[in-house]
């Protein structure tokens, strides 16, 4: 255990001087083993990955040394090439087809390649329970918007609308703020009647970030329907929105 103790200071010593003297991959990947610490084997896996096109084939060899461990996938998706993507996509399509859930590490190093996704993938993902998977299922989708319409958009996010915890339901509205469609301004005028008090509020900031004609229409009637709290809120978006013309 000492010895150990002794080889692990040895490595943080080294790690922490690597702005000085830069890494090489190949090093790396000698000093990288299961039987080191978790935040140990983060620390190497992460430098890994941010060697980019120098990283992933270390990487990609120590995969299939020591599995799909997650500090492992999570720098496959940090070093953003291309064979990278295309590998953590087949682990998605191959391994997880049949899981009740989706592997939140793999979900997560694949965010920034959201675009590459089915929107049968991305419904699986999003109608999953745990709150982290939703959450990162909004990140992939986030990549995705821009070849979705509306409709599509709001079904995709249904599932995380109607969550019961306020995290998943405001990532949901910070998503949807970014299009300005009448049906998009519908919908969060409906959360900030029936959502939550962190749901409403979030609802109508976005409503008065979208600032389209249905949006203040909108604004204009939720002042005279919401209770007072919320009606204050959506006064500010409704005020605000005439002040910037």
């Amino acid at each position: 255990m000492a010895a150990r103790a002794i080889d692990e200071a040895a490595l943080w010593e080294r790690l922490s001087q690597s702005r000085k003297v830069p890494l090489e991959p190949d090093w790396l990947g000698e000093a990288y083993s299961p039987g080191l610490s978790s935040a140990l084997c983060s620390a190497i896996s992460e430098q890994l990955g941010m060697l980019g096109p120098r990283g992933w084939p270390v990487i990609e060899t120590l995969i299939h040394r020591h599995g799909h461990r997650p500090d492992l996938v999570h720098a496959a998706g940090l070093c953003h090439q291309d064979s990278a993507r295309d590998w953590l996509l087949r682990q998605l399509r191959e391994n997880d087809s049949d899981a009740e859930c989706p592997d939140l590490p793999l979900l997560e190093a694949l965010s920034c390649w959201g675009a590459e996704l089915t929107l049968t993938e991305l419904e699986r993902i999003l109608e999953a329970a745990p709150q982290a998977t939703r959450l990162a299922g909004l990140e992939l989708l986030s990549f995705k918007t821009h070849q979705l319409d509306a409709h599509t958009l709001l079904q995709l996010c249904a599932p995380a609308l109607a969550d019961w915890r306020d995290p998943v339901t405001i990532a949901a509205i910070r998503l949807l703020q970014r299009r300005d469609e009448p049906c998009i301004s519908d919908a969060l005028a409906g959360l900030s009647r029936t959502g939550s008090d962190a749901a409403a509020a979030a609802a109508l900031k976005a409503l008065g970030c979208i600032a389209t004609p249905r949006s203040q229409e909108l604004l204009g009637t939720l002042v005279v329907e919401l209770s007072r709290t919320r009606r204050d809120l959506a006064m500010r978006q409704l005020q605000q929105q005439f002040r910037n013309r």
